[in-house]
């Protein structure tokens, strides 16, 4: 364990083995921080957080600040951060609020570029990579391997599908079904996420199903509860494309971002 003797460790505070805390961290009472962990400087832990083995903390973040909500009162809510995340310099991330559960939760392998936002009772995924900049309201889902461009932002209780892919500077404002693409102010869909699928390594045939799928779902004929029923029949037998519908057809705060007419 590295301790710089200016950093604060409060009495209560939890460390793990090969914990390295830089000068002028302040790490709270409750905080935990898993199994080397590295908090590079001028890092504050505050509050119920627990950090993940093996995480990486830059300059300036905050971590387990109150949250933004003028219905919190000072309860005693968490933040629970996964392992090997990389969470660069000026990132914030807040506790729960009680009516919310009282949990924000972040998974394993993230990226948390310069400035994001995490906000209260926020459930993040794994793989997922938040751009330069990019805020995420309080109660939002995010799926696993989603990534979100620089400046963008997140309503509240809105949901991103898994494998998704948010543009820059987009303001999101509807739910974002999995494999889809959006941008703009309001987000629209614009497509799937055909990039990040490739990379991720989706086979030819998985892609061209998705993509037949898709044209079906957003095509002018019927309706949409009738075009959804006829993307099941066709496509029973591939999980992905169910996913997308059940995604559609589970209750939510917010619509669903659409395809511009």
């Amino acid at each position: 364990m590295s301790i710089h003797p200016t950093a604060i460790i409060h009495e209560g505070a939890q460390l793990g083995e090969g914990v390295s805390v830089g000068p002028w961290c302040i790490v709270g009472p409750q905080a935990v921080l898993g199994d080397r962990v590295t908090l590079q400087a001028s890092v504050v832990i505050e509050g119920h957080t627990e950090i993940g083995a093996d995480c990486y903390v830059h300059p300036f973040a905050v971590l387990g600040g109150s949250p933004q909500h003028l219905a919190h009162k000072g309860e005693d809510t968490r933040l629970v951060v996964g392992e090997r995340n990389q969470i660069r310099e000026h990132v914030t991330m807040h506790t729960g609020t009680v009516k919310g559960g009282g949990v924000t939760t972040v998974g394993n392998d993230c990226l948390f570029m310069v400035g994001s936002h995490v906000a209260h009772d926020c459930v993040v995924g794994n793989n997922v990579v938040l751009a330069n900049n990019a805020s995420l309201g309080g109660h939002v889902k995010v799926g696993d391997f989603v990534f979100l461009g620089g400046l963008c932002g997140v309503h509240q209780f809105a949901r991103i599908g898994r494998y998704s892919f948010v543009g820059g500077a987009a303001m999101v404002t509807k739910d974002v079904i999995p494999y889809g693409s959006v941008w703009g102010n309001h987000a629209r869909l614009e497509g799937l996420n055909l990039v990040g699928l490739k990379r991720r390594g989706f086979s030819r045939d998985l892609i061209l199903s998705l993509r037949t799928a898709y044209r079906m779902m957003f095509a002018p004929e019927g309706t949409f509860q009738e075009r959804l029923d006829d993307v099941l029949e066709n496509f029973s037998d591939i999980p992905q494309v169910v996913e997308i519908v059940q995604f559609i057809r589970e209750d939510s705060n917010r619509p669903i971002c659409l395809p511009v007419e």
